[in-house]
C-alpha cells in the first residue's frame, strides 16, 4: 500500500483562521475558526436551571446564549457512580446548585451546549481524566508501545485519577509522557482552585484555539510539514512545539511568498465546491448531499455516465467512486450525526460487499468516531458519525433570507471576508502607491458598515492610499481595479469623479 504524504496548512488572519489537512496534495480536512470561536472543551461553572426527570437530564446555565444541556449518563464525579449505571437525575442535581461541566458539543441551530461532569484535559501526549481510575493506551499504536506507555502511566498518575495516551505519543520517551502528565496534574489543580474561587456563571478553563489544538492534537512525525503564513501564529506553533516535540520543530515552515498560502496550493477550488450540493464524480456521476435538521441524506447518480458493458458493472463503477467521495466529503466538510447512503441499486450480493468494503475502507483514515450498518437490499447505508461543531456549512453560510429557509446562502462575513483577501492580494502584486477598486453594491454597503472600517485597516496595514466605489459591473465576490497609480493622481480622479 503506498505511504501517504501528509501535510498540515495554518493560515490566519484578522477575520479568521483556516487549518488544512492534505493527504497526498488532496485536501481532505478542513477547520475554520472566527472570532466567535468554538466553545468545545471549555470548561465551566455552570447553575442547574431546570431538573426534568422526564427527560432525565438537566438544563444548566453556563454563561452562554442558551442553557446547556446534560443528560443524566453524563454526571460523574466525586462521589458518584460511573456513567451508565441506573441512576435518577433528580437525586443527582437539584435547581440552582452550582455543577463543573465540560462542553462536548457546541450549541447548534435551536440546541445549546451539549455538557458533561466528566471532565478531561487534553495534552499533547496524554488526556487526564480528574473523575476516573482508568488508565488506558490507544490501541492504534504498537503493541510493544502500548505496555510500556500503560506502565509509565500507572507509575505516575494518582490514586483516583485517570488518563488516556494518545496516538501521537508513538515513539515518545517515559520522560516525555511523564513530564505531559505532571503538566495536566498541576493545570488541572489550578482549574480546581479557579472553580472554587468562581461565582456561577463563569469559565473556568478554556480550549486552546484552533490552530494550537489541531498541532496538539493532529500533528505528528506521520506529516512531511506544517506551513503557517502568520509570523505571530507560526512563533507560537513553533513555541509549543520546542516544549512538547522539539524533533518536530524543522518540519514548520513560515510561508512568506506575496501570494495566498491556500491559492499557492490550489485549495480554494476545493472549498468552494465543499459548500455545493452535488459533487462531481471521476466517471460523470455524482452524488447530492442534502441536510436537515436530523439527518444528512447522500444520494447516488450515474448522471451523463452510461458505462461500456452491462448495467451491473456500470453501476458498480458508480457506487464504488462515490463511497470514496462521500468518505472524504464527510471529513471535508466535517458532517455529523445520522447519515443516510442511497447507493444505486445492485442486484449481485457480491458487489454491494465490494462498495461496503470500500466505505469502510475509505472511513479508516477519519479521525472522528464513525459506526456504519450493513446495505439493504435498497441500497441504503445506514451510518452514524460524532457531531461537535456545525462543520463548514455551518460556519461559512447562514440561511437565506429570500427562500424561508429552504436554502442556503454565503453568510455576509463570509463574502466580506473573501472580497477583502481579494482586496489585500490585489494591494501586494501591484507596485503602486494608491488604489481605486469597484466592487458591488452590497459588498460595498458590508464593507462601508459601521465598525467594520475595512478601507482604513487596509491602508494601515499596506501603507498605501486606498478608496472603493460601488460598480454594478461587479459580481458580489469580484473585485475591479479602477484606477491605480501615485497617491496624487488618485486624488485628482477621485475629485474628477465626484464632480461629474
Amino acid at each position: 500500500m503506498t505511504e501517504v504524504q501528509r501535510e498540515m496548512l495554518i493560515s490566519h488572519d484578522s477575520n479568521e483562521t483556516r487549518v488544512a489537512l492534505l493527504e497526498n496534495d488532496e485536501l481532505v480536512e478542513l477547520y475554520v475558526e472566527r472570532p466567535k470561536r468554538s466553545v468545545v472543551g471549555n470548561v465551566y461553572l455552570g447553575k442547574v436551571k431546570d431538573v426534568l426527570p422526564g427527560m432525565q437530564a438537566a438544563f444548566v446555565d453556563v454563561g452562554l446564549d442558551k442553557n446547556a444541556f446534560l443528560y443524566v449518563d453524563e454526571i460523574v464525579g466525586p462521589g458518584q457512580s460511573e456513567p451508565g449505571s441506573r441512576r435518577d437525575v433528580a437525586s443527582l442535581l437539584k435547581p440552582g446548585e452550582q455543577v463543573l461541566v465540560q462542553v462536548l458539543k457546541d450549541p447548534m441551530g435551536t440546541k445549546g451546549a451539549r455538557v458533561t461532569t466528566d471532565i478531561t484535559l487534553p495534552g499533547r501526549f496524554v488526556v487526564l481524566l480528574p473523575f476516573s481510575s482508568s488508565v488506558g493506551v490507544s490501541r492504534k499504536l504498537p503493541e510493544e508501545d502500548r505496555d510500556r506507555l500503560h506502565t509509565v502511566i500507572e507509575e505516575n498518575v494518582p490514586p483516583g485519577v485517570g488518563a488516556i495516551v494518545r496516538t501521537v505519543a508513538q515513539g515518545v520517551t517515559d520522560k516525555e509522557i511523564a513530564a505531559d502528565l505532571e503538566f495536566l496534574l498541576r493545570l488541572w489543580k489550578r482549574v480546581s482552585h479557579q472553580a472554587e474561587e468562581a461565582l456561577a456563571p463563569e469559565v473556568v478553563y478554556t480550549e486552546m484555539d484552533l490552530a494550537l489544538r489541531l498541532v496538539r492534537d493532529v500533528f505528528s512525525d506521520g506529516f512531511k510539514r506544517l506551513v503557517v503564513d502568520d509570523k505571530v501564529t507560526y512563533a507560537k506553533v513553533v513555541s509549543f512545539l520546542k516544549k512538547t516535540s522539539p524533533e518536530l520543530v524543522k518540519r514548520v515552515n513560515h510561508f512568506r511568498e506575496r501570494g495566498a498560502l491556500f491559492d499557492a496550493y490550489g485549495l480554494m477550488p476545493v472549498i468552494e465546491s465543499a459548500m455545493r450540493r452535488v459533487v462531481e464524480l471521476p466517471s460523470g456521476g455524482h452524488i447530492a448531499i442534502d441536510r436537515t435538521e436530523a439527518l444528512t441524506v447522500v444520494d447516488v447518480n450515474s448522471g451523463r455516465y452510461v458505462g461500456r458493458k452491462n448495467l451491473e458493472d456500470t453501476i458498480l463503477r458508480i457506487n464504488l467512486e462515490a463511497a470514496e467521495e462521500v468518505a472524504r466529503q464527510l471529513r471535508l466538510r466535517d458532517i455529523g450525526g445520522i447519515i443516510v447512503i442511497d447507493f444505486i441499486d445492485m442486484e449481485q450480493v457480491a458487489n454491494r460487499a465490494a462498495v461496503m468494503r470500500r466505505l469502510d475502507a475509505a472511513l479508516e483514515r477519519d479521525r472522528t468516531k464513525t459506526r456504519v450498518l450493513e446495505m439493504s437490499r435498497l441500497g441504503l447505508v445506514e451510518m452514524t458519525r460524532k457531531n461537535v461543531t456545525d462543520g463548514l456549512f455551518g460556519v461559512m453560510t447562514e440561511m437565506c433570507p429570500r427562500c424561508d429557509g429552504q436554502g442556503r446562502v454565503l453568510s455576509a462575513a463570509t463574502r466580506r471576508i473573501a472580497v477583502e483577501r481579494r482586496l489585500r492580494e490585489l494591494l501586494l502584486s501591484g507596485s503602486s502607491s494608491a488604489f481605486l477598486f469597484g466592487v458591488h453594491p452590497e459588498t460595498y454597503d458590508l464593507l462601508m458598515s459601521p465598525g467594520v472600517n475595512v478601507v482604513a485597516g487596509l491602508k494601515s496595514e499596506m501603507r498605501k492610499q486606498v478608496s472603493i466605489v460601488p460598480d454594478v459591473e461587479c459580481g458580489p465576490l469580484e473585485v475591479r481595479v479602477l484606477i491605480e497609480g501615485k497617491t496624487g493622481f488618485l486624488k485628482r480622479s477621485l475629485d474628477s469623479l465626484r464632480r461629474r
